[in-house]
């Protein structure tokens, strides 16, 4: 299976690390394949692949949206839209403006009555997105490990066959994986990501996970 990451920041390199270590061919999206930071990752990963973010797009069975929320609807142009076309996006954005938090609580540019990612599904009405990793920080992302146990991820999509296929991957990354249902419960996923940094930013405190709990 062919994994095209749009996107080479840390989380972009951290998940591809990650799909590299389970055996998919990876493929990872930047602008600037000579950045200090792709280079190392290409020496450190001499199977992985770099490409612009149309290549990706075209490289991958499945694309991972690993980019700067405010990037994400100009990076998809970039890469053109129909190579994401039927395809299983795992979108691991957020919708974070670009200001300082207050009080250690980051603002967003959505609103609750729109995620990011319905706007970005409506932009990819043939795409079958599906977020996830987008409420944890990125050494945490593979591989997890937690002396209370699995921590969960959230996801949710209008496609059910995809999300089935993003549960397996995110068991394989060790996590446990909780489907809350369509496109619109994003509006309640991305907000994780701002509770998630509050003790980063108030006390440099950034390892932990989310875990849900039942009776």
């Amino acid at each position: 299976m062919k994994i095209g990451i749009i996107g080479s920041g840390v989380v972009g390199r951290t998940l591809g690390n990650g799909f590299l270590s389970e055996g998919y061919e990876v493929m990872l999206g930047t602008r600037n394949t000579s950045k200090e930071a792709v280079v190392q990752w290409k020496k450190d990963n001499p199977k992985g692949l770099l490409g612009s973010f149309q290549e990706t797009a075209q490289f991958g069975e499945i694309i991972v949206l690993a980019i700067s929320g405010l990037a994400a609807e100009d990076a998809i142009l970039l890469a053109r839209r129909e190579h994401f076309s039927h395809k299983i996006v795992i979108d691991a954005t957020n919708p974070i403006a670009a200001v300082p938090p207050d009080q250690g609580v980051l603002k967003f540019f959505t609103t609750l009555e729109e995620s990011l990612m319905e706007k970005l599904q409506q932009l990819l009405p043939d795409a079958k997105l599906v977020k996830a990793f987008n409420s944890v920080g990125n050494a945490s992302m593979y591989q997890p490990s937690f002396k209370e146990g699995i921590p969960t991820m959230f996801i949710c999509g209008n496609d059910t066959g995809a999300k089935e296929k993003v549960t397996a991957i995110l068991k394989s990354f060790g996590w446990e994986t909780e489907d809350m249902g369509m496109v619109e419960s994003a509006r309640a996923i991305e907000p994780l990501c701002i509770l998630w940094c509050i003790p980063g930013f108030i006390r440099n405190q950034w390892s932990h996970a989310f875990k849900l709990l039942k009776a």
